[in-house]
């Protein structure tokens, strides 16, 4: 039996986690699935919302960061998941349920290690994305697809589903913040796993705040790059 662990790194995101709850309820979900939340050392009152919800309905779990950052979330969260497959999503709601259907059918129809997902192809939306954050964003994942001669363009993108036992073959993943979402896609494309590209929605949050920080991250993700070329050239020799 397939499960698929859908894991949503949360840190002071009071605003949103009923809300996440109230969705995935409501929403007639095909397979078998648990969510993981996973609290990365949240000053207001997330852990306890969590906590509530965790006793009233045994699909819902949570944990508590060891190490903080969202890479060490990320890191924990498929640590502990249970299901076949693992998918991350994050608790700002800017993703959208239907596509991680679409994942989860695409993944295990097709036998593939991941699926891709982008905001930026025929058929995908991209609603109030800030400006300045979409030319960094389009520059930066132009570079990396020129560097890596592939099809994709959104390897900063978090939402992605993939094959846990594949998942696991990209560890360690050593990306302490947000650029452990472009870590990990990249190791799936140098070890030559099998992923298919699909167009999905995107709508900028509308609760709480983002914890992405544009200055702080500039050369987090050039060393994160660096070092997956250097492990890509590694892994051919």
């Amino acid at each position: 039996m397939h499960m698929l662990s859908i894991i949503f790194p949360i840190r002071d995101e009071e605003e949103n986690i009923e809300n996440i709850i109230n969705l995935f309820e409501k929403t007639k979900i095909p397979f078998d699935y648990e969510i993981i939340f996973v609290n990365d050392f949240s000053q207001d009152s997330s852990l306890e919302i969590i906590k509530k919800y965790s006793i009233e309905n045994k699909s819902i779990k949570y944990l508590n960061n060891k190490n903080k950052g969202i890479g060490g979330a990320i890191n924990l969260g498929i640590e502990e998941s249970k299901g076949n497959y693992c998918c991350v999503m994050m608790a700002d709601l800017s993703d959208d349920i239907g596509d991680m259907t679409k994942y989860y059918k695409t993944i295990t129809e097709n036998n593939l290690d991941a699926v891709f997902g982008s905001r930026f192809i025929k058929g995908s939306s991209c609603i109030d994305y800030p400006l300045k954050k979409l030319i960094l964003n389009r520059l930066f994942n132009t570079f990396v697809k020129i560097l890596y001669f592939s099809k994709y363009n959104d390897f900063t993108n978090a939402f992605k589903i993939y094959k846990k036992e594949s998942l696991k073959s990209t560890m360690p993943l050593v990306s302490e913040s947000f650029n452990i979402f472009l870590e990990i896609p990249l190791k799936v494309i140098g070890r030559n796993l099998k992923y298919e590209i699909i167009p999905i929605s995107w709508q900028n949050r509308k609760s709480g705040y983002t914890k992405f920080k544009i200055q702080e991250l500039g050369s987090k993700y050039l060393f994160t790059l660096i070092y997956c070329i250097i492990e890509k050239i590694l892994i051919k020799k």
